[in-house]
């Protein structure tokens, strides 16, 4: 019984946030003081360093739950199923519904509760849930789909990544150009029979003892910001050595498992968080098997997309897919690997044939 990717969507938001919208922000250091430079000096190292030019926020109106939703639809109408057999709908965020405007996060009910409503399914044994593993949270739920299917107990899932990052942002925060919002998503099936396609290995780790807090919820910069709000937070430069270091051995990991050569490998997905660690991370795992990075083997779509957290995976996976990436395709029976890594610290990784 293999785990197979049968259908793929997701909901790029509308709202373009281009860096140069950001010269009038009063960005300030952890401490509160100012910036010894401007701000087109601080966009343009930031712009060198992330490679993000812009980013999709959602509008309004719209909530990750929403979001999730239209790339669920996608997913299904592409998997061309009936969404009254699906036993699982996984739906992987981390701040829930924020409205516009507003700080509080909404998960009552839960966002997967949300988006089965929403799909108009009436079937009660469509088990819907939300998972909280931080940016590797759809890898994980795709991981989560593909043991329920090892075990038996389903034989279609629905693995949703959403988020509405721009909703708990410090203005006054640098690091605040990075996020965007954005939804993708996938059905999964079991497909009978000993071909080797679909999910091959996966490997996922959670370390804590001195990483746990690098991402975290924190007051604003400002220091006449006499609220309660918090915002994301995270040590970069611990995050970027933590991957560098993590990431690409749970790759390893997870195709040392497969069986696959690494001449093999076609497209490695990985978490768009930043393109300079993404970049080294990939050279550290080519490393590991003492051979070169092949060209075009890492899609990117931080760009124009920014950091949608566990959204941009499955985001990546189904432009990329569907040939909206310029110079990126993939090909039946080619071996992809989907790679993450974010707050928990959480790192995993999946090796799919397509």
């Amino acid at each position: 019984m293999q785990s197979v990717i049968t259908g793929t969507g997701s909901y790029i938001p509308t709202i373009i946030k281009k860096n140069e919208d950001f010269l009038n922000h009063q960005f300030l250091n952890s401490d509160g003081t100012s910036f010894q430079y401007e701000n087109d000096v601080v966009i343009e190292k930031f712009k060198a360093i992330t490679g993000i030019e812009e980013r999709r926020y959602a509008s309004d109106e719209l909530n990750s739950s929403d979001l999730g939703f239209f790339a669920a639809e996608k997913a299904i109408a592409d998997a061309k199923i009936d969404k009254e057999e699906l036993d699982y709908i996984i739906l992987a965020h981390n701040f829930g519904d924020v409205n516009s405007k507003t700080t509080q996060s909404d998960i009552l009910p839960s966002l997967a509760s949300r988006v089965k409503f929403r799909l108009g399914i009436k079937n009660p044994n469509c088990v819907a849930y939300d998972i909280l593993f931080g940016c590797p949270g759809w890898v994980q739920g795709v991981i989560q789909a593909e043991a329920y299917i090892k075990s038996g107990i389903a034989k279609k899932c629905l693995v949703i990544g959403t988020e509405t990052l721009s909703r708990v942002l410090d203005d006054n925060d640098r690091d605040s150009m990075i996020y965007s919002d954005g939804a993708g998503a996938c059905v999964i099936e079991a497909v009978e029979g000993n071909q080797e396609t679909g999910i091959l290995s996966h490997a996922a780790q959670t370390n804590t003892l001195d990483e746990c807090y690098y991402l975290f919820f924190g007051k604003s910069y400002n220091e006449n910001d006499k609220t309660d709000t918090r915002y994301i937070k995270m040590h970069g430069r611990k995050i970027y050595e933590y991957g560098l270091s993590n990431v690409p051995l749970a790759m390893k990991k997870a195709l040392d498992k497969s069986g696959v050569d690494i001449s093999e490998v076609k497209k490695v997905f990985i978490h768009q968080a930043n393109e300079k660690m993404d970049e080294a991370i990939i050279k550290r795992f080519y490393r590991l098997f003492k051979t070169k990075v092949p060209k075009n083997v890492m899609p990117m779509s931080i760009h124009k997309l920014g950091n949608s957290s566990v959204a941009t995976v499955p985001t990546l996976f189904d432009l990329v897919k569907n040939g909206k990436i310029e110079e990126q395709e993939i090909h039946k029976g080619d071996v992809v690997i989907f790679a993450s890594v974010g707050a928990g610290m959480n790192i995993n990784a999946i090796v799919y044939r397509y």
